[in-house]
């Protein structure tokens, strides 16, 4: 059981200053909560019993004692690689250092954070589908059509669309066998949040890809799934949040695969032929 030190960093700037002293406090000082009480915890950090009571709330978590056990269960696992922004003239091996570690830590932030239930659903919800309808825009549309290329290769019929006034014309024609899959690091993508609205309104299961915290996405999807990834401002793109989502797609895909073995790898041996038999095919001059 991990993930409590996560949950703070990714809620930091969405939770009350009232529960930010508290949570200031943990992330300065993690090995100290393993011996504290709420009590001594409220006296330490200056703050109150009922702003811990809040913060272990708005953290989803269940009570101090959960909170407790996640700071733990971080403190016990191997060695955290500090996200890091680039700087003026980084020289190369800074760089490769720098990205590759930011990518490793977002996904085993990630797997400290994701709710199993919901990822259960999600899959289920998946495996049943007749069509399954991928929402991204910008970054995450690159993610969307990753997610439709591989499920069209397990025969899961699949669309994502580029346009967004596209996409929303689509997601009117979402019925109710179909699933719709919002991709929104930030949560508040309209496009994205309005068609998932489309296919609650007709009874299809939505499933929301977004970051940890309070997104719109989140609150609207019935089955949100949340990515741990922090993003600085001055990074020119999303890089970390985008590897997260790209493994959580993989994890999504390889469940619906397994869930349907010898279906799967009988169409997955297909589409292997076909694109091996291309690679045969001589061009004409």
């Amino acid at each position: 059981m991990n993930g409590g030190l996560v949950r703070i960093r990714e809620m930091i700037g969405q939770i009350t200053p009232s529960e930010r002293i508290i949570a200031d406090y943990i992330l300065a000082h993690p090995r100290e909560l393993a011996h504290m009480s709420v009590a001594d915890l409220a006296e330490r950090s200056g703050g109150s019993q009922a702003a811990i009571i809040r913060l272990c709330k708005s953290l989803g978590l269940k009570g101090y004692p959960e909170l407790k056990m996640k700071v733990i269960g971080d403190l016990q696992s191997q060695e955290r690689y500090e996200y890091r922004e680039f700087r003026p003239n980084d020289p190369i091996d800074t760089i490769v250092q720098n990205v590759s570690y930011n990518n490793v830590q977002s996904i085993l932030d990630t797997m400290k954070i994701l709710d199993l239930h919901h990822l259960q659903q999600a899959v289920e919800a998946l495996s049943k589908a007749s069509r399954i309808f991928f929402y991204g825009v910008g970054a995450s549309n690159l993610i969307a059509q990753d997610a439709q290329q591989k499920f069209l290769r397990i025969n899961k019929p699949s669309f994502t669309f580029t346009d967004p006034t596209v996409q929303l014309t689509a997601a009117v024609t979402v019925r109710s066998d179909d699933v719709a899959v919002g991709i929104s690091y930030s949560g508040e993508t309209k496009p994205v949040i309005q068609s998932l609205i489309y296919a609650n309104e007709v009874g299809a299961p939505s499933i929301g890809i977004t970051k940890y915290g309070h997104t719109t996405l989140g609150s609207v999807a019935a089955i949100p799934l949340h990515i741990a990834s922090t993003e600085n401002e001055i990074r020119s793109g999303a890089m970390a949040s985008r590897i997260a989502q790209l493994n959580l797609i993989d994890i999504l895909y390889l469940g619906v695969a397994s869930a349907n073995f010898e279906e799967a790898v009988q169409y997955l041996q297909r589409s292997r032929n076909v694109l091996g038999d291309m690679d045969k095919i001589e061009t004409r001059k």
